[in-house]
């Protein structure tokens, strides 16, 4: 999926970034042990925080991870990266990137670790659906987990035990938050809403929770051009006459008819649940960041 600049964002560094890459990616010797990092720690890169969580969740005391987008107002789809992600990836004993067009930076600079394990999680995901915030797919996610600790195994082989685990851990409190959304729905049944952009797509799904949202309308805000003037009064009618349960809005994409929505779902009494793409100022790991936003989901399905 394209899109250009939004706001608020952050872009990154250097337009120079890529050729001065090229000359660190020279530099010195592939890491062909994996055993690199401080303290003996293996060095892990991820493309934006959330996956750096489960990197940390998985890895545990043996890695050394790197979010290379790990700032809310980033953008990983028009990030560009500097002299210093290049540096991480050129060290890196294993990449994971999120794919299906999300985060394409991140596949240039990790063709800078050739001996690096390189982890695609939409690919791992295999969902069949072109929606790529795959990170909102419980299933996905409980995947992801199981192939880095393969991989990481496999590249430490003495603590592939230990990596084994420590999936199994996180992958139950993954279950549990799987659970809950799916109660949460069936609670609910029949439930509608409206998605100022389809980031929480997969979180719906599991709660059994229908997205009402016109596609006109999803595919504008995604490819940020102008709405269709009958898609917003579509969505308007359906805010002003109550006939969906809350919007779930993407709090990181702020335009002004994203805005327009969102102040009229209040306007109607209607509850916003405020979803991101990277982890929000405050949250410390994948698990507490999915269980406030499943939380709000079932708050607006209970008001």
């Amino acid at each position: 999926m394209f899109r250009h600049s939004r706001s608020p964002r952050l872009i990154g560094l250097a337009s120079a970034a890529s050729a001065l890459a090229l000359v660190l990616a020279g530099c010195g010797g592939g890491n062909t042990t994996g055993d690199s990092g401080s303290g003996g720690k293996l060095d892990v890169v991820a493309s934006t925080d959330v996956w750096g969580s489960l990197l940390s969740a998985v890895g545990g005391d043996q890695v050394q991870v790197t979010s290379i987008i790990h700032d809310p107002a980033a953008d990983p789809h028009s990030y560009e990266t500097t002299p210093q992600d290049a540096l991480a990836a050129q060290k890196a004993a294993l990449t994971l990137g999120n794919g299906g067009g999300y985060d394409d930076f991140f596949t240039k600079l990790a063709d800078q670790a050739p001996n690096a394990k390189k982890l695609v999680a939409y690919d791992i995901a295999a969902t069949g659906d072109e929606n790529e915030h795959v990170w909102y797919s419980f299933t996905s996610v409980e995947k992801v987990a199981d192939q880095v600790a393969a991989d990481l195994g496999q590249i430490r082989p003495a603590s592939a035990q230990a990596f084994t685990a420590n999936a199994a851990t996180f992958k139950a409190k993954v279950a549990d938050l799987a659970t809950k959304t799916e109660q949460a729905g069936a609670a609910h049944p029949g439930q509608k809403v409206i998605a100022t952009e389809p980031v929480a797509h997969y979180l719906l799904e599991t709660a059994k929770i229908t997205d009402a949202t016109p596609k006109e309308f999803s595919e504008a805000v995604e490819q940020e051009s102008d709405v269709p003037a009958a898609a917003l009064a579509e969505v308007n009618s359906l805010i002003a006459g109550k006939q969906v349960q809350a919007v779930v809005n993407n709090a990181q994409t702020v335009t002004p008819v994203t805005q327009q929505v969102v102040d009229s779902a209040k306007k109607a009494g209607l509850p916003v649940v405020d979803v991101t793409e990277t982890l929000p100022v405050g949250a410390t790991d994948y698990i507490s960041w999915m269980t406030s936003e499943v939380n709000a989901l079932s708050g607006a399905l209970n008001s």
